[in-house]
């Protein structure tokens, strides 16, 4: 399987393009603006199809540009409930961001739960729900991998001062969500390198063993 990482967006928000080359399918994890631009001369390249999209959040910078890719690929969305509001009404992000972000709602086909699993690309993937950083953020766990959206970053954690955030919350997540993870899991980040869970646990000065 290839792992494409794509910063985009005005942030340069991570969003990640996983390619089953045999199948000819891609996932897509999060959709930051622009993100088409560049996914889709990859699937063009690799003759792929876009399958899937997984929201791990919904704030602004992970989801602006998912309505131009259902609209181009037809992907199933999925995401967690918890962040329905801000997922299918974005003028609430707007409203707090004090700007017009051009933000489209994006319709999600599969509302996520914690601890479920499904399957895509030929393997098993688990969703754990780790909130803290906001409501509904989520962490898929594949293949010795965990993209676990804006939980946690390499030698940081997410902020907790936007609506819905908590650092206790947040905190909790980490350590029973992230921390029980296999120590050799790579952890991929909304924003940022990638890093893994045995580093975070013995460095991290936020949550640490």
């Amino acid at each position: 399987m290839k792992l494409h990482v794509l910063p985009s967006g005005m942030i340069q928000t991570n969003a990640y393009l996983l390619i089953d080359e045999k199948r000819r399918e891609a996932v897509l994890i999060d959709a930051p603006g622009e993100i088409w631009a560049q996914v889709g001369p990859i699937l063009a390249q690799e003759k792929c199809k876009l399958t899937e999209l997984w929201i791990t959040h919904g704030h602004w910078d992970h989801m602006q540009g998912g309505a131009e890719v259902v609209r181009a690929t037809g992907a199933k969305v999925r995401a967690h409930e918890a962040d329905r509001a801000m997922i299918e009404t974005p003028e609430i992000m707007e409203r707090f961001m004090g700007e017009d972000l051009g933000l489209e709602p994006v319709h999600v086909d599969e509302w996520l739960e914690q601890g479920e699993k499904f399957s895509a690309l030929g393997q098993e993937i688990e969703v754990r729900h780790v909130p803290g950083h906001c409501p509904g953020n989520v962490l898929f766990y594949l293949g010795g991998a965990a993209f676990v959206g804006d939980a946690l970053f390499a030698g940081s954690v997410g902020r907790t001062d936007l609506p819905g955030g908590d650092m206790k919350v947040l905190e909790k997540s980490i350590r029973t969500q992230i921390y029980t993870l296999p120590g050799k899991t790579v952890v991929y980040p909304g924003h940022g390198p990638a890093t893994t869970v045995e580093e975070e646990k013995r460095s991290n000065p936020y949550v640490h063993d």
